[in-house]
């Protein structure tokens, strides 16, 4: 006597239907952009990557629907465009908020503060790591290094910095992306969505009035040690002694002191950020898998 796969428990399951197909409108519009990307590459294979972005545009994550076109576009298999779209985080899987907040919780961050805003974040918006708001605003995600170490522990909103943040600092941030109030990242252009920054990363022009010169470069800190090799400014002691024992009376006194005009951001937080925020001391705050 033999049993069916449903009599022992085991489900085979259905095929996948075919991804559904744009509507007629937004993939002509989608095309004349695609043509536009791909003609910057000799090999139509390179347009790959700005192409996700494209369609990570146009619905704020990559669909199914999204990466049949870029295999159909650039005459890839799926499977091929699958694997690129499931390797870079910046691809979103699902549907995102109109802010993905990333708190950097690699090792300088973390040390910082880092593991501290990223916990009293989630109890704050009550989302888990990678999880959005009920209206849509937030996305809410520990990432990796963003090379702005000088600044930690730093939060990125739409891959813009904020940086030298605190617990209250990120709270109050988040708190004013969702109420819809002006947000200014302490460098870098002004906020856009998180659809909008992924069009500028396919390679489209930012049209935004003014955003371009807003763009701006490394921050002051970054750049000490090139103002130090060309002879800009003295060294200082940045560090007090581990003895504890006074400054010495005879350092440099012309050493750079940040204008405000270097710190844009009204979200800033004090820069001692671990210290200043003596309730949430640096530190992991959880044991691992928690």
């Amino acid at each position: 006597m033999t049993t069916s796969s449903s009599e022992r428990g085991v489900s085979l399951g259905m095929p996948q239907l075919p991804a559904p197909a744009y509507p007629d409108d937004v993939r002509a519009r989608l095309e004349a952009d695609a043509r536009e990307v791909v003609a910057r590459y000799p090999d139509s294979r390179s347009a790959l990557l700005p192409l996700l972005h494209l369609v990570q545009a146009e619905e704020g994550h990559v669909t199914r629907t999204g990466m049949q076109f870029c295999a159909d576009v650039l005459g890839l298999t799926t499977a091929e465009v699958t694997a690129v779209a499931t390797f870079y985080t910046m691809y979103r899987r699902k549907p995102s908020g109109d802010y993905q907040v990333g708190v950097c919780t690699n090792t300088l961050c973390a040390v910082m503060g880092g593991d501290a805003i990223f916990e009293e974040l989630q109890e704050h918006l009550g989302v888990g790591n990678g999880e959005t708001t009920g209206d849509g605003k937030v996305t809410l995600e520990h990432i990796e290094c963003n090379a702005a170490c000088d600044y930690a522990p730093v939060v990125m909103v739409n891959w813009e910095f904020f940086d030298n943040q605190t617990p209250d600092s990120a709270k109050r941030l988040v708190d004013d992306l969702r109420a819809g109030r002006d947000v200014a990242p302490t460098r870098g252009a002004r906020l856009c969505t998180f659809k909008e920054t992924a069009r500028i990363l396919a390679g489209f022009p930012d049209e935004r009035p003014g955003a371009v010169e807003e763009g701006g470069s490394a921050g002051p800190a970054s750049l000490v040690g090139l103002r130090l090799a060309k002879g800009e400014t003295a060294p200082a002691r940045v560090v007090h002694p581990r003895d504890g024992g006074p400054h010495d009376e005879q350092q440099d006194r012309t050493a750079h002191k940040p204008s405000p005009a270097e710190h844009l951001s009204s979200h800033d937080a004090p820069q001692d950020s671990s210290a200043s925020d003596p309730a949430h001391p640096a530190g992991p705050v959880a044991e691992e898998g928690e």
